[in-house]
């Protein structure tokens, strides 16, 4: 997972108990674009000019373990039909602070599909 420069800005605020918008399950959004741009930690949303949708957390994510976190949304059938090549874990639903970015190809989501986008993070 590609984290940003914003995203390890929070983890030192978070050090500091400086205030920030938590990424929790009030909060907390799965982002899917189109783009291919290669990751850059200056980056602050998905790089797709239109074809990128946030999603909020399914029930009771995100979750914790040791050194790993995990967040899971559900792109319904008439959400983000297009060929999944970017994602992000943002702290809001439009706007907020990206976390991380990764440039990858999940396939191509067809109208009509359910696709449950699971995506873990862990701290090495």
């Amino acid at each position: 997972m590609g984290m940003t420069l914003v995203g390890k800005e929070l983890i030192a605020k978070a050090l500091m108990g400086d205030t920030f918008t938590n990424y929790n399950n009030t909060n907390a959004c799965l982002g899917v674009g189109d783009s291919n741009v290669a990751f850059a930690d200056t980056q602050t949303d998905l790089q797709a000019a239109t074809n990128k949708l946030r999603k909020g957390m399914d029930a009771t994510y995100p979750t914790r373990a040791v050194r790993e976190i995990t967040w899971k949304a559900t792109f319904e059938s008439a959400d983000a039909n297009w060929a999944w090549l970017e994602n992000g874990v943002f702290n809001a639903a439009s706007a907020g602070e990206m976390l991380a970015r990764d440039v990858e190809n999940l396939g191509t989501k067809a109208s009509g599909a359910v696709w449950v986008f699971t995506k873990k993070g862990t701290i090495t």
